[in-house]
Parts: C-alpha cells; sequence; structure tokens
C-alpha cells in the first residue's frame, strides 16, 4: 500500500498519532499539538489513527476534526496492533516529514519544532532517545536496557536504550520503510536498517494525561520475540552450537560408561546420566520451538494479508486544508 500522495506538495508536516482506548487524551492531545504547531505557520495536518479503542476514543476523534480542520481521523476495523497503527497513519500522512508519536503526551510535542529545524538542515530522520519518567518501575527500566542490548548484539544493528517511536521521518524515509514486507512490524529497527542521515535528541519522558499503559507483561515479551526474530537469525545459530554442546556431553558420558565397563566395573552415575538426557532433551524443544517461532513469520509473511483494514475515516478534503494559527 503506497503512501496516499494527495496534496503532498502543500502539507510539510504530518503528525502519525496511534490511539487505542485513550478517550481521556484526545482532546489534551489536539489542543497541545495546535499551540505548538499553529505559531510556526507551517502548512501541518494531525492524523490520529482509532487502533480498535473499546471506550469513546473514535467518537472523540470525530468530534475534534469537527473543531480542528488539520484533524483528520482513521479507524482500523479491530485492534491491530500500535505497530501496525503508526504503520496506518504512515500510509496517509501526506508531509514532507512525517513525526510518529504516542497519544498519552508522554512525548512532549514542544520538541516537535526542533525536530522539524533539523530535518529542514539536511537530517532525513530525527530520533529520539527517552529518559524515563518519574512512575517508570525499576523492572521495566532493567527489562527495556536488556532487550535493547539483546537487540543490538543479536541483529548487529546498534539501537540505543530509551529509543522510542517519537521520531520524524522524512517521506522518501517513510517510503522506503512503507515498501517493506516485514511480517512483525518493528519500526524502530526498520527505521535504524534503513540508514540514511539521521541524529537524535534527549527528551524526559512525562506522565501519562490519563488512562493507563497498555503493554503487559505479555505484550512486552510477545512484541521483545517477534522483533528479535524479524531482524535476526541468530538465534537458529545459537541452537546450532547449542546442540553441538549437548551432543559433546552425551559422547563424552558414552565413553566414560564404555570405560568403566570394559574395566570390569558396574556403571555408577544413572541418576547424572538421566539428567543430562533430561538437559538435552529440554534443550532440543527449545530449539524446536525457535524453529516454529520462524516458520510461523515465515506462515505470516507468505499469507500476504493487510497489515490493517480501515473501517471509517473523517477529516480528509480533496480541497486544500488551511492551517490554524
Amino acid at each position: 500500500m503506497a503512501i496516499n500522495d494527495l496534496h503532498r506538495n502543500s502539507i510539510e508536516l504530518s503528525v502519525v498519532v496511534p490511539m487505542y482506548n485513550e478517550v481521556g487524551n484526545v482532546s489534551a492531545l489536539v489542543e497541545a499539538l495546535v499551540a505548538v504547531l499553529g505559531p510556526l505557520e507551517t502548512p501541518y495536518e494531525i492524523i490520529l489513527v482509532n487502533d480498535g479503542s473499546t471506550d469513546g476514543t473514535w467518537q472523540a476523534i470525530e468530534e475534534i476534526a469537527t473543531v480542528h480542520t488539520v484533524v483528520r481521523g482513521i479507524c482500523l476495523s479491530r485492534n491491530f496492533g500500535h505497530q501496525n497503527a503508526v504503520f496506518a497513519g504512515l500510509n496517509h500522512a501526506t508531509g514532507q516529514a512525517i513525526v510518529s508519536m504516542d497519544g498519552d503526551l508522554q512525548h512532549p510535542p514542544e520538541l516537535i519544532p526542533e525536530m522539524l529545524a533539523a530535518w529542514r538542515d539536511g537530517y532525513e530522520i530525527v530520533e529520539t532517545r527517552r529518559a524515563e519518567a518519574v512512575d517508570t518501575t525499576l523492572f521495566k527500566r532493567m527489562t527495556s536496557r536488556l532487550f535493547y542490548r539483546m537487540f543490538s548484539t543479536l541483529s548487529g544493528i546498534p539501537m540505543s536504550a530509551g529509543t522510542s517511536d517519537f521520531r520524524l521521518l522524512d517521506t522518501g524515509v517513510a517510503q522506503a520503510i512503507c515498501a517493506m514486507n516485514d511480517s512483525d512490524l518493528f519500526l524502530r529497527g526498520m527505521a535504524h536498517w534503513v540508514g540514511y542521515k539521521r541524529m537524535t535528541f534527549d527528551y524526559q519522558a512525562q506522565r501519562r494525561h490519563a488512562g493507563e499503559t497498555k503493554y503487559s507483561l505479555v505484550r512486552m515479551l510477545r512484541f521483545a520475540s517477534s522483533s528479535l526474530i524479524s531482524f535476526s537469525v541468530i538465534p537458529l545459530q545459537i541452537g546450532i552450537w547449542v546442540g553441538l554442546a549437548t551432543s559433546l556431553i552425551a559422547f563424552l558420558e558414552l565413553i566414560y560408561i564404555l570405560v568403566v565397563y570394559l574395566r570390569g566395573g558396574g556403571v555408577p552415575g544413572w541418576a547424572s546420566t538421566i539428567t543430562v538426557i533430561s538437559f538435552m532433551f529440554g534443550v532440543l524443544f527449545i530449539i524446536v520451538g525457535v524453529i516454529g517461532a520462524y516458520l510461523g513469520s515465515i506462515f505470516e509473511t507468505m499469507k500476504n494479508r493487510p497489515r490493517f483494514l480501515i473501517r471509517k475515516d473523517c477529516g480528509f478534503r480533496s480541497d486544500s486544508e488551511s492551517n490554524e494559527s
């Protein structure tokens, strides 16, 4: 699906925001963005993507779109996930520069003018690195750092802790990302993989304006595993080396048994033998599980289903858009 080219020359900046059960944040977010972007006198649009919310998020988007003509709304047919919702926004953005951010106001809109200035200076990707909010738990901080360290090591794509989906992409970069056919979207990794000239801003994460985080431990683990599988085959190679190591252990155990038997002695150590065998079977099942995960990823890619389906939209107009001051 190609990015919509409608009025691409008339819109300089698009802001894409995925929203899932964020009814309490819609109005505050739009007002904050309008307050920051309005004085810039830059033609812009705000694209709010409702990712199958079960509260009044879509109704709030429709209402705010009648108040602010720069707001466009996309309502997906169900919950396709955060990354797919961002992808939907990228496909419908018409700006020459596209900023993606979360809808809970933890990403500060006040940083967008600096990101836009960096883009005008020739940087095609302007990333941000998050300093954790004061209410971030120690567990989340540690697991986040561990994930980025593992991802950088296994994929060969250096990514520092705190990298977020709050970034600016030149439209050419966005088109390159949208052309990728990865079954498991990991936009942070994709934005690093494509290369291009880039720079990074640091920012202090704010408290959520309203609502609760949608990332449970299970969802974070699923997201982490799919991201690693999407960018690295090293887990498969690790399986080979672990298999060789356990085979060596079994071979040494067999030699030990034969030597003791040929000397006419009994064969002690059956408990340790059973332990080794059980350990090898456990490793074998883990390796089979890793192979299954990669096969599942291939299966999803081969089905070639769309990443998202749109049920309705609002605010998209064929005439020239006038921005608010």
